[in-house]
C-alpha cells in the first residue's frame, strides 16, 4: 500500500467516525460524511465536486450543504475567477460546537419558555375562578410550581448557552489541559 492509499484509508476512517458521531446531534450520516470530506479538503469545493466525490445527487448535496450552512459548520467562500459557489468546512471544532449547541438549544429553550409562560398564565386564571373545585385548584397550583421550576432551569440553560457564546466557558473548562 502506498502513502496516498494509506492517507485516504485513514481519512475515510475518521470521516466515518465523524458521520456516526454527528448522528448524536440529529445530523444524518450522509451530511456528517459531507462535513468530514470538506474538513479534509484543503481547498473550497463546488457542489459538483462534492457530488462526484460522495456519489450523491446534486439536489441531496445542495440540501446537505444548506443544512451545514444553517448550523454554521460550512461556509460559502469567494474565489477570484470562479463563477460557481464554493464551500468549505469550519475547521475550528470549538466554534462549530458552540454554534451548533447555541442554535439548537436557543430554539428549544425559547419554545419551552413561551409554552410554560402561557400555561402558567392560563392556570393562574383557572385557580382565580370561583366555580373551580378545590381538587382542580390544588392540582393547578402544583402544576404552576412545576412549571416555575422548569422556567428556572431554562433561565440556567440560557445562561449556560451565553457562557458558550461569550467563550466564558473556557475559563472553567479550558480548551487544552495545560491552559
Amino acid at each position: 500500500m502506498d502513502g496516498q492509499e494509506q492517507l485516504e484509508r485513514v481519512r475515510e476512517r475518521v470521516i466515518e467516525t465523524i458521520a456516526k458521531n454527528m448522528n448524536l446531534y440529529g445530523i444524518t450520516d450522509s451530511i456528517g460524511r459531507l462535513y468530514g470530506m470538506l474538513y479534509f479538503h484543503n481547498h473550497p469545493m463546488t457542489l459538483d465536486e462534492m457530488k462526484e466525490e460522495l456519489g450523491m445527487s446534486k439536489t441531496s448535496m445542495s440540501t446537505s450543504v444548506r443544512n451545514l450552512m444553517d448550523l454554521k459548520m460550512v461556509e460559502k467562500v469567494w474565489k477570484k475567477g470562479s463563477r460557481k459557489d464554493l464551500y468549505q468546512a469550519e475547521e475550528d471544532w470549538y466554534q462549530t460546537f458552540i454554534d451548533f449547541f447555541s442554535i439548537k438549544w436557543r430554539s428549544g429553550i425559547s419554545m419551552n419558555i413561551v409554552v410554560m409562560t402561557k400555561s402558567i398564565g392560563e392556570l393562574e386564571k383557572l385557580i382565580s375562578m370561583d366555580e373551580v373545585d378545590d381538587e382542580i385548584r390544588s392540582a393547578a397550583i402544583v402544576d404552576i410550581e412545576k412549571m416555575k421550576a422548569a422556567l428556572s432551569y431554562y433561565d440556567w440553560l440560557n445562561r449556560l448557552v451565553d457562557s458558550f457564546e461569550s467563550e466564558e466557558i473556557f475559563k472553567y473548562i479550558p480548551k487544552t489541559k495545560d491552559e
